[in-house]
């Protein structure tokens, strides 16, 4: 199916996107990278009148990893991200970058494009979530910093208001000691992931200092799994502890049933994809080189 017929608009410029987006009201949207933007166009699920073109507004696809703090731009593609010293320097960030689809949206689609559709199947949002990531908008009314918790509301809804446009994500780097892990299952490249499941941990020695662990994929929103990571947190690390997180995890959700399985089998992909990432987390928080990747069923 094709989309139905808009209006199109390039802006050179945050300032401009922002005051084309104001004029045009309502049937206005943003596009970046396009991945997520127009698949739902092609379906006839959104059919805005005008589309606002942001894809060519310079430096907002600069990574800046300034030690203890990351920022990463807005129009940063997964490839650039996926690429980049920074991915080398946080696995985690290298697994979520390097599993997203097949090469072709990887070179296109972006990060912040990734964040703002609201899209539960997106990738970057789950990881986000393990980095206590905030997100900076422009808009209208100027500038303001969200947290990534609570970002997404339902299903494509998010809390940015009209007019209003992802800038850059910024999070701390984690320190040394930490690991995490981003393990995604899903039935071929291109698909959305059945489950997705994030972690990161920073460890003394054995014993787990804090974990964040967060799932996408299941229901309407990426979310922290808070039982799961209070199962890790002041433990000694080992298969008891594991299992229990794994557990928790998994009974803290409501999985939606579709077409890539039913309920109760995301619940056991969640418990099979957290035991995984944990031990990989832990692993690298030791020190070991892992590679890691998406899952294919």
């Amino acid at each position: 199916m094709y989309p139905a017929p808009f209006n199109y608009h390039r802006a050179n410029s945050l300032d401009e996107a922002i005051g084309m987006l104001s004029e045009i009201g309502d049937g206005a949207r943003v596009l970046a990278g396009g991945q997520s933007l127009i698949v739902l166009l092609k379906m006839r699920f959104d059919e805005p009148s005008d589309l606002v073109d942001i894809g060519r507004i310079p430096n907002l696809d600069q990574i800046d990893d300034g030690g203890d703090a990351v920022t990463i731009g807005a129009l940063a593609t997964h490839r650039h991200i996926a690429a980049s010293d920074l991915a080398r320097a946080v696995p985690i960030i290298g697994d979520c970058a390097n599993g997203i689809a097949d090469n072709q949206v990887r070179t296109r689609g972006t990060i912040g494009g990734s964040v703002a559709s609201g899209d539960p199947n997106c990738d970057w949002p789950v990881l986000l979530h393990t980095l206590d990531a905030r997100i900076d908008c422009q808009g209208p009314e100027g500038e303001r910093t969200l947290d990534i918790n609570g970002f997404v509301e339902d299903y494509f809804q998010t809390v940015l208001k009209p007019g209003e446009i992802v800038k850059t994500i910024r999070f701390g780097k984690p320190a040394a000691g930490s690991g995490g892990a981003y393990c995604g299952f899903k039935r071929c490249a291109p698909a959305y992931p059945t489950v997705s499941v994030g972690v990161q941990l920073s460890m003394d020695g054995q014993q787990v200092k804090s974990a964040r662990i967060a799932i996408g994929s299941a229901g309407p929103v990426a979310s922290r799994a808070r039982e799961a990571e209070a199962e890790l947190e002041g433990q000694t690390l080992g298969a008891g502890c594991t299992d229990k997180a794994a557990e928790a995890a998994a009974a803290a959700l409501e999985p939606v049933e579709d077409q890539r399985g039913t309920a109760d089998f995301k619940r056991r992909v969640i418990v099979a994809m957290t035991r995984k990432a944990i031990g990989i987390a832990q692993r690298r928080a030791n020190g070991e080189k892992i590679k890691n990747g998406p899952e294919y069923y």
